[in-house]
């Protein structure tokens, strides 16, 4: 898989979701899946950043992307209808959804966690992945083949000191996933996780402000898995959780 090489059209007619797409991964996962002929839904909670994504997509000639400011913290119920309604209307169907935003929080000993804190990473890491996943579903069943990608971390398979409130998140998105991926079973949606591991994004540097860069991979060396699991080249897979960086 991580030798996989899609070809210029893998998603060619395909109309793909992704939140936290303004930037990190999720931009680069926006411009990834344009490059190769989806239709991107630029899902963020900063206009700017995601008008500035969109910009770098019609300026390289990729087919148009639609934009959708929303706040996952403050998000409603029907917030997510008027959404999964919109997305219908334009596109009439979804074909992916790539659950990327997350949160970090502060890290440190679970013992003195900040309520307020754990409750804004619940909400966005897990209840905000929870209900997109469930109002897109009508659109996804309407795809010949859709996927859905969470997005975990190392932490959410084996829980480590200081990391508190993310890493149970990211046991609770596993946990997500799997769960789904079951009720699916063998139809024409599939659900998986990603594990993109030590990044070259903010999130990486806040969370460890010196270590240095320059030995990380980028987002864009990480894109094989990514265009993997939303291609139809992984029809066949469903439940797994991927590491896009081989041990």
């Amino acid at each position: 898989m991580h030798d996989y090489k899609a070809a210029a059209n893998a998603l060619e007619n395909k109309t793909i979701l992704i939140t936290g797409a303004g930037d990190g991964i999720g931009r680069v996962a926006a411009l990834t899946y344009a490059k190769h002929g989806a239709t991107i839904i630029l899902l963020g909670k900063t206009t700017q950043k995601l008008e500035c994504v969109y910009d770098e997509i019609v300026n390289l000639g990729y087919p148009k992307p639609a934009i959708v400011p929303l706040d996952l913290r403050g998000a409603t119920k029907q917030n997510y209808r008027d959404l999964a309604a919109t997305i219908e209307q334009q596109f009439g169907k979804l074909d992916g959804l790539l659950n990327n935003a997350s949160i970090l929080g502060s890290l440190g000993p679970l013992e003195h966690f900040c309520v307020s804190t754990f409750e804004n990473i619940m909400k966005v890491n897990v209840t905000a992945q929870a209900m997109i996943t469930k109002y897109m579903f009508p659109l996804l069943r309407k795809s010949p083949s859709a996927s859905v990608v969470f997005t975990s971390s190392g932490v959410g398979r084996q829980g480590r000191e200081f990391w508190g409130p993310y890493a149970i998140s990211k046991f609770a998105t596993e946990g997500m996933m799997q769960t789904w991926a079951a009720e699916v079973g063998k139809t024409n949606i599939r659900i998986n996780c990603i594990n993109p591991g030590a990044t070259r994004t903010s999130m990486r540097a806040s969370a460890f402000p010196g270590e240095d860069k320059d030995t990380l991979k980028t987002a864009e060396e990480l894109m094989q898995t990514y265009l993997y699991l939303m291609s139809e080249s992984s029809n066949d897979v469903n439940g797994q959780s991927i590491d896009a960086q081989p041990k």
